[in-house]
């Protein structure tokens, strides 16, 4: 298991030489395809209401009087 940067290089290269160079290639792909939800794109009026709530919800707090120092 790679808990450090040159963990996960030996864990990697580890990887590649079992099981072949498109290794990470391959169980990428195997997620990809596992996918059939579709996401937002399958309800177009799901994705407009959460994008309009997010949009809604600020972060950054009430507008500041601009004040000149003398």
């Amino acid at each position: 298991m790679a808990g450090t940067a040159l963990g996960a290089a030996k864990a990697a290269k580890t990887n590649r030489e079992r099981y072949g160079k498109d290794f990470y290639a391959r169980i990428g792909r195997k997620g990809g395809q596992n996918g059939t939800t579709g996401g937002f794109f399958a309800n177009r009026e799901l994705a407009r209401e959460a994008g309009r709530k997010g949009g809604l919800i600020s972060r950054r707090g009430a507008a500041k009087k601009n004040v000149a120092v003398k």
